[in-house]
This record gives structure tokens, C-alpha cells and sequence, in this order.
């Protein structure tokens, strides 16, 4: 019962922030060609709550972060609307400047040696056993550097790469694990306070001319 309870406050909460998007910029297709964005934004919204109600690497965050935003709801429901229209309006702004589509063979060089990288960690990163803990941590440090855009896919990106260019060859290594998680929150508050897109969106050229016909 409480995990469909949980369900059916995550799709509200899905819902409000659709509503906001579209109100940003009524062009967005939330619910078909853009549902990419308000996904993101919801995965994003849901790390800033965590973050902010000290969530962060607790193992039941999720029901507890439910729990808080039904109170939340149900006390003041015209404070979480007001909070989600500041918010949505701060996050697609940040989405605008941080999000770049590739088209075609567009930055090909950097694309494919990052696209290297990131195959290289895929088969490390799948036997790291606390992945999501050490995900969450990288997260913490975007959103408390000023980062909301991105946030998962950021800190992922982030540890990965770390491990494709060490080249770490065992994940029981914690010395060295410790030491990809030390330069990736290195990493991760030198990109929040930098400027310009960050996540790289890349798209065939047929596509894109379809999109603007």
C-alpha cells in the first residue's frame, strides 16, 4: 500500500512540474517529444528535495521524502506550488544553458573519445556494489554548488569517467575507489560553477530537420 501511495505522489508531483514546464515554454511536448526533459527535471526536483531535507545517503530517502512532500501537500499546498514555479523556472533556464544538441558529426572528436571513456568504465561501474551512495554524494556537491540541471546524469558521468581514465582495474580496491570519489567531487564543484552546456544530447541530422520542418 505505502509504495503505491509513494507512486501515486511521485505522478502528481510529475504532473505539477509538466504543468510548470509547459507554462515556461508552452512549445515543450512534456508528455510526448519532450518527455526526456520532464524527466530529467523530475529525477532533478526529487535530488533537491534530498538534498535539502538532508536525504542524502539515508537507505529509505525515497519514503521518507515522499512522507515530507505529502505533509507538505496536504498543510500548505499553495507553498509547494509557488516553490515548484520558482524552482521550474530556475532549473529550465539552467536546462537552456547546460543541455546542447549535437547534430550529425557535430564536436565528433570530443564526443567519441568521451563516448570511449565512458564504454571503458561501463563494466566496472556495473560491479560497484554502492554505486547509488557514492552517486548521491557527487550529487550533493552539484546541488550545493549551485547545480540543478542534470544533477544524476552529471555525477554518474562524472565517477565514470574517473574510473575509464584511471583505468581502475578492481573495484575492491577502496583506496583507489576513495581516490576516484575524491577527484569527482573535485570535478563536480569546479562544473557547477562553470559556464555553458554540460550534457551532450547527440542527435541524427534527419531528425533534427524533421523537427524543423
Amino acid at each position: 500500500m505505502e509504495r503505491a501511495s509513494a507512486g501515486i505522489m511521485m505522478n502528481f508531483v510529475e504532473i505539477m512540474l509538466g504543468e510548470k514546464l509547459k507554462d515556461a515554454d508552452p512549445a515543450l511536448d512534456v508528455m510526448g517529444s519532450d518527455r526526456k526533459v520532464l524527466q530529467v527535471a523530475c529525477q532533478d526536483f526529487t535530488n533537491y528535495l534530498k538534498f535539502h531535507w538532508n536525504l542524502i545517503g539515508k537507505e529509505a530517502n525515497q519514503c521518507e521524502l515522499v512522507e515530507k512532500l505529502e505533509k507538505l501537500f496536504k498543510e500548505d499546498a499553495a507553498e509547494l506550488d509557488a516553490f515548484l514555479t520558482v524552482w521550474t523556472g530556475i532549473w529550465f533556464k539552467k536546462w537552456k544553458e547546460r543541455v546542447k544538441l549535437l547534430i550529425g558529426n557535430q564536436n565528433a572528436n570530443k564526443w567519441n573519445k568521451m563516448s570511449k571513456t565512458l564504454a571503458n568504465a561501463e563494466p566496472l561501474w556495473r560491479k560497484i556494489e554502492h554505486k547509488q551512495e557514492l552517486q548521491e554524494v557527487v550529487v550533493s556537491t552539484l546541488i550545493k554548488n549551485g547545480e540543478v540541471c542534470g544533477t544524476e546524469i552529471l555525477a554518474e558521468n562524472l565517477l565514470k569517467m574517473e574510473l575509464g581514465e584511471k583505468n581502475l582495474q578492481n573495484v575492491s580496491d577502496k583506496e583507489r575507489l576513495f581516490a576516484t570519489l575524491n577527484n569527482s567531487l573535485r570535478k563536480a564543484r569546479e562544473m557547477a560553477q562553470s559556464k555553458g552546456p554540460l550534457i551532450f544530447v547527440k542527435i541524427d541530422k534527419g531528425y533534427y530537420n524533421a523537427l524543423n520542418e
